[in-house]
């Protein structure tokens, strides 16, 4: 059986399988290893603050990756743009929302809730780099953003902020890649209605 990606409700419920799973593995692997996977997470105001604050550098990073995508980066620039591109366009304002929440939640619950206290901050974030390996440079920079989002959780002391700077984070990508992919839908239309 496949499933067309682009469409709305394939893709909503492809990510809410994917990244529900992780939270099965999590508590698996946390029953397994004796860690309570939402053992460090307190909501209150630093932690918000903290996950608010660090998705600045992950965010302009990708801003400058995206202007200026030398060497393989010019790759993983393409694929979020072809690909990602038009299964993003057929999403709602909302789903953007709800995508990257699921992702910041799920992903950090088992990579910093489970994983990082278990296999240390190197080794999880070999991990979720693997689990990002769209290509190999993606899977370094996934791991790169891994040990970022990892020392934030040691620093604040609450996994409250990786989760916010990573739902964040993925939010305000999803919103590039969207406008990336939609002027160049203009510019391909504006060339087929200009040419002869």
């Amino acid at each position: 059986m496949s499933y067309d990606f682009q469409r709305r409700g394939a893709f909503l419920s492809a990510a809410l399988v994917f990244e529900g799973s992780l939270v099965l593995v999590a508590y698996a692997l946390g029953y397994f290893a004796q860690i309570d996977p939402l053992s460090r997470l307190v909501w209150d105001w630093p932690g918000l603050a903290w996950g608010i604050a660090a998705t600045g550098p992950m965010y302009g990073l990708f801003l400058l990756m995206q202007r200026y995508p030398l060497g393989s980066l010019h790759s993983i620039r393409e694929f979020l743009i072809e690909i990602l591109g038009p299964i993003l366009a057929n999403c709602r304002w909302y789903d953007l929302i709800f995508i990257a929440l699921l992702a910041g939640v799920t992903e950090e619950i088992l990579f910093r809730g489970v994983l990082q206290p278990w296999w240390g901050l190197g080794w999880s974030n070999v991990a979720f780099g693997l689990v990002h390996c769209v290509t190999l440079t993606y899977a370094v920079l996934a791991g790169g953003v891994g040990l970022y989002l990892g020392w934030v959780f040691d620093k604040s002391d609450n996994l409250l902020s990786p989760v916010i700077a990573h739902a964040l984070y993925d939010y305000l990508a999803f919103r590039v890649v969207l406008s990336d992919w939609r002027k160049r839908q203009r510019a391909l239309h504006h060339e087929t209605v200009v040419s002869p």
